[in-house]
């Protein structure tokens, strides 16, 4: 909800010149990371302009969204199991990208001030079939295992995100009903055992359960924020646990990997993953910042960009706790396990 002083004409204008700042810059983050991160030396990204087009969503493969000054940054590309071979683009231009079971979820922003950001469903095919007009800049993106839910994230103009002046919209879509919510702010939060209703809440980070039912988000409320469950068809969220943000269930149901706040003012967030049945939380072996919501490659392997100069770069670790990081795919980023 909006709780700053700005008047309209001041939170378009501060919106405006975010959204052509961000643009220019061509990052994967709309919140800058100052965190440095090594330069890769090896697994050198095949060119997605020069691999052949991809027409479907594949199946058993790795869609991302090509990153960096090159022609085919925001490109979405289809990439081989272990990231080695040669990409397929798909000529989809996206800010963020997202798939599974046959549905995709690309979403963008206007070309012009008068073309607003949009939600694009996607079929197995890449045909659209359904176009959600929102406001500000994309964010993050998830679709459920089963292809039926579709989430996303936008930052828009209002009560401050970090201390950037932004805020955050997640909405949702059931594909099947049809059923839009644009706004997880119209469900019932309940925290402590009570409603809680503040006018600052935040969510954004959806993640869905197998049942196309249970999910999983970030709120925030108070400068905190908050690890929630929510039931979509009783329209009801509760508090799980604090300082937890972008979360990302397992295949299996039974673990959630997401961001955590342990860190100094530049490079504030850490990879955990919390054991849902026993409460046990595990610090992963990603030990530099991590602003990303990441994506489960499979039920042992977690991936997640990292910022690297004006690029970024997919890497995967070991869920567990155990390993250390690999890198997947240099300049992309939004990774999705089809």
């Amino acid at each position: 909800m909006n709780a700053s002083g700005l008047s309209t004409r001041g939170r378009v204008l501060v919106l405006v010149a975010a959204v052509a700042l961000l643009a220019a810059a061509g990052t994967v983050y709309i919140l800058r990371a100052r965190a440095a991160t090594p330069s890769p030396a090896a697994v050198p990204r095949q060119g997605a302009s020069a691999a052949p087009r991809q027409t479907t969503l594949p199946r058993g493969e790795i869609m991302m969204v090509g990153a960096g000054p090159s022609a085919d940054s925001g490109m979405v590309v289809a990439v081989p199991p272990g990231g080695e071979g040669r990409t397929a683009s798909t000529g989809l231009r996206c800010k963020r990208f997202y798939a599974a079971a046959g549905t995709g979820v690309c979403l963008r922003v206007g070309a012009t001030l008068t073309v607003g950001s949009e939600a694009i469903v996607l079929d197995e095919r890449l045909r659209e079939t359904r176009r959600v007009p929102l406001a500000g800049i994309p964010s993050r993106a998830r679709v459920s295992a089963s292809g039926r839910m579709v989430a996303w994230t936008f930052f828009v103009s209002g009560d401050s995100y970090l201390s950037v002046g932004f805020s955050t919209r997640a909405g949702v879509l059931d594909t099947r009903t049809g059923t839009l919510v644009k706004s997880l702010e119209e469900f019932t939060l309940e925290k402590d055992g009570r409603i809680h209703s503040p006018i600052d809440l935040n969510y954004w980070g959806v993640t869905f359960a197998s049942d196309d039912n249970r999910f999983y988000a970030t709120v925030s409320t108070a400068g905190r924020t908050y690890l929630v469950q929510g039931d979509f068809a009783k329209r009801r969220m509760r508090v799980l646990r604090d300082n937890a943000e972008c979360p990302s269930l397992s295949p299996d149901g039974t673990r959630v990997v997401y961001k955590k706040r342990v860190g100094g003012e530049s490079d504030p967030w850490r990879l955990y993953q919390l054991d849902l049945a026993s409460g046990r939380e595990t610090e992963l072996a990603e030990n530099t910042n991590v602003d990303d919501q990441a994506a489960w490659l499979d039920d042992h392997t977690v991936m997640y960009s990292k910022l690297r100069g004006d690029s970024s770069d997919v890497w995967t670790v070991p869920a567990d706790g155990s390993g250390r990081p690999r890198l997947l795919m240099r300049d992309a980023f939004s990774p999705a396990a089809t």
